[in-house]
């Protein structure tokens, strides 16, 4: 057995033999305002997830402090989200493509621009210091 193979098993909890919690990295792995990358195993296969942390945001109405989003972004046919730039548009947080510069919301991946186009979401919450997401 590989040393990945083993951090895998001890890094990912099933629940309900549909989902798992998969750790994806640490709270000091992620950047205030910003986005990162990581990747993910979902029952389609593996997906590069964009993960972004609002620090203190609960008070501005949004229901969590971290969000996780595809980091393909269909218009410019590429993984770029997670180098998108965060802000505010309408009073929704958003992450503006790094690319064509379409808006994302973050609670739940709706394109402002084209009403026909979602970026996945999936839950992600902290569990002590490490960052996990619901694949």
């Amino acid at each position: 057995m590989t040393a990945t193979a083993m951090k895998n098993e001890i890094d990912t909890v099933d629940f309900q033999n549909s989902t798992a919690w998969q750790k994806v990295c640490s709270k000091a792995d992620l950047v205030a305002f910003s986005g990162v990358a990581a990747w993910l195993e979902t029952a389609e296969g593996p997906a590069q997830v964009a993960i972004f942390y609002l620090p203190s945001q609960h008070s501005k109405g949004l229901s969590s402090e971290l969000f996780a989003l595809d980091h393909f972004d269909p218009f410019a046919n590429a993984n770029v989200i997670a180098r998108g730039i965060v802000g505010d548009l309408k009073g929704a947080a958003v992450v503006a493509s790094p690319i064509y510069k379409q808006h994302f919301r973050l609670e739940d991946g709706q394109c402002l621009e084209d009403e026909n186009v979602k970026l996945r979401t999936w839950k992600i919450e902290f569990k002590g210091d490490d960052v996990w997401v619901e694949g």
